[in-house]
């Protein structure tokens, strides 16, 4: 672990190499597992403020759902996550062209619709964060959905925090992210990486 300013970073992010690899997963990471992506107060706003942007783009079922409980919920941990369909699906979720599942808030702002790319914690995956009062901590979360991701992270030698650095920035800000990359290159020099 290293720490940077109020933030330990486990050095599984500076060692592992990462590239999502859409062709081979199909976007999974937004469509498995058992509760939407955490979010926060500011980012529920934002989530409703592009609603009316992306409405059309979202199933029937999510648009049912939104309509029901809203574009958030309080899961059984406690953390407020992004509504999910049928257990799985965040609501935000959209098929491209090719069958691959990816965030229509995101295609929205590559599309010029809007301004918020996607909530955060979307944005940093597979970068978990926690949050322990004075202190954060960066987890880098392993799942077999990625796998394809850590064979192409290898073949093109991108590190974990490498691959982030848009939404590591977005998150701590650019000096916090230089200080990252200096710590990551003294490591290298002592071996370690």
């Amino acid at each position: 672990m290293i720490q940077i300013d109020d933030v330990v970073v486990s050095l599984d992010i500076l060692r592992e190499c990462f590239v999502c690899d859409i062709a081979a997963c199909h976007g999974e990471c937004c469509i498995e597992g058992d509760a939407g992506a955490p979010v926060t107060e500011d980012e529920v706003a934002r989530l409703e403020e592009v609603l009316p942007v992306v409405w059309d783009d979202l199933s029937d079922a999510a648009r049912s759902v939104i309509e029901r409980q809203g574009v958030a919920y309080v899961d059984a941990d406690g953390d407020l996550v992004t509504s999910i369909v049928d257990g799985r699906d965040c609501v935000f979720t959209c098929r491209d062209a090719a069958g691959n599942c990816m965030c229509a808030i995101e295609r929205a702002c590559r599309e010029g619709r809007t301004d918020f790319s996607k909530p955060v914690s979307c944005h940093l995956y597979p970068v978990r964060v926690g949050d322990y009062g004075p202190y954060k901590a960066l987890n880098y979360h392993r799942w077999d959905v990625c796998k394809a991701a850590v064979v192409l992270g290898r073949a093109k030698g991108v590190r974990v925090y490498q691959f982030l650095r848009e939404p590591l920035v977005r998150r701590f800000g650019q000096e916090w992210y230089d200080e990252l990359c200096l710590a990551a290159d003294e490591l290298a020099k002592q071996g370690m990486m």
